[in-house]
């Protein structure tokens, strides 16, 4: 018989975790602020930092509007989710006291917090993918569609109880949902985009374009590896009974040590391909290692899960320099992190989960990236149109942080 003196406990100890975890998400947002604007060149650095702390403010809004309601009020089982706007009622304390298998076990306004996190960091994946030529506000208006629309209709596929999760496609924490997303509305813009200036040469050259701050790179790589331990250990959603409890440790292993596999991988494969110790890779494999584990971080070992980030940490390496090859620009690596990794963790979750089939793996990478790049080519299209997507050569040759923004991050460095 259910002990309803300790449900006011248990409800608010599984409500503060959520809501820890969701803060370490949301410290994410600076990892991708400080691993972006390493990574760029001094000239576009105050512009990279707004496109990022702006996301998250467009998101947070825009999925309080319309997106959480779209993600977690629609039917089961369907294609296509329900309109609305709002969160709706907090959940009635007569309604947690009373217990019962149908109770809530943590508060309704953690969970929309949690979630909002999650979509800021699907659209932040696409910041970096697009950095140094793409205008601003052409950014931002595309944050505001995918933050309120793209992302929530297939996350209502698979969180929300739609036709994915119908179908069995499983994704613990998002390696689907929130990287393979990101990176496919990244894709569809830097398609569009085009090449930096200077990126590509003729007869296949690849010109190198070095970040201007690896410091401030590595400093967002930890951010983000102290912030997923909240991502995937927060996807347990709970914590107040033993096997809560115990599951949750395991992620927090089980994603540590994926990662520390995939900076290793990326690291000795930069060495045999380059002959040196690349830190931009070794920082990717990082971030590979994470998102591999992402879609299934409960059931590996630890050794296993140190080996499914590595596979993900010498993937990233190839993707990275394949994509180079065919030309698309990324300066960042994301589309290699989160896209081509996230679709390594979907299939990996069918080497350590017994419930998974590869047959719903696949339907669940299909799906989310069919939807998520089409409808971000349309998006994209559209705004190239209306206003444009890319700055003028001049601006982008003397850098998009005047051009955008009227301010350099760096004045004592770049003003002659």
């Amino acid at each position: 018989m259910e002990n309803t003196a300790l449900i006011p406990v248990l409800y608010g100890l599984d409500t503060f975790y959520f809501l820890i975890c969701g803060a370490l998400v949301m410290w994410m947002a600076a990892g991708f602020a400080m691993l972006e604007s390493g990574l760029v060149r001094s000239k576009n650095t105050t512009e990279i930092l707004t496109k990022n702390v702006a996301l998250y403010a467009i998101a947070s809004v825009m999925y309080m509007l319309v997106g959480y309601h779209i993600m977690y009020s629609s039917p089961e089982g369907g294609i296509l989710p329900s309109l609305g706007l709002l969160l709706g009622d907090e959940h009635a304390v007569d309604v947690v006291a009373a217990g019962g298998e149908d109770a809530p076990y943590y508060s309704a306004r953690a969970d929309f917090f949690f979630q909002v996190v999650f979509a800021a960091t699907c659209m932040s994946i696409v910041s970096g993918a697009v950095a140094e030529r793409m205008k601003l506000w052409a950014f931002l208006a595309f944050a505001v569609v995918m933050t309120g629309f793209i992302y929530p209709i297939q996350g209502f596929w698979k969180w929300g109880s739609g036709f994915l999760n119908e179908a069995g496609f499983l994704d613990f924490a998002g390696s689907g949902v929130v990287h393979m997303a990101g990176a496919a509305a990244a894709l569809a813009g830097v398609l569009l985009l085009g090449a930096r200036k200077g990126k590509y040469g003729p007869n296949g050259q690849i010109n190198a374009i070095p970040g201007a701050n690896l410091p401030l790179a590595t400093l967002g790589m930890f951010i983000l590896w102290m912030g997923w331990f909240g991502f995937n250990g927060g996807s347990q959603l709970k914590i107040s009974t033993i096997e809560d409890a115990n599951a949750v440790a395991n992620v927090f292993v089980n994603t540590n040590m994926s990662a520390a596999g995939g900076l290793i991988a990326a690291l000795i494969v930069a060495r045999i391909l380059f002959g040196k110790a690349d830190l931009t890779m070794a920082l990717n494999g990082a971030l590979a290692g994470l998102v591999a584990i992402t879609a299934e971080p409960l059931t590996p070992s630890a050794l296993m899960a140190s080996l499914i980030g590595g596979v993900g940490g010498v993937l990233v390496v190839f993707s990275i320099l394949a994509l180079d090859k065919l030309k698309i620009d990324d300066p960042v690596g994301a589309i290699s992190v989160h896209g081509v990794v996230g679709i390594w963790g979907l299939l990996a979750v069918c080497l350590t989960n017994s419930d998974a089939s590869l047959g719903a793996q696949l339907l669940g990478i299909g799906a989310i990236f069919a939807w998520v790049f089409v409808a971000s080519l349309v998006v994209w299209s559209l705004i190239k149109l209306l206003i444009g997507l890319r700055v003028s050569e001049e601006e982008e040759y003397e850098g998009v942080d005047i051009a955008e923004c009227g301010m350099e991050a760096y004045p004592e460095f770049t003003r002659k």
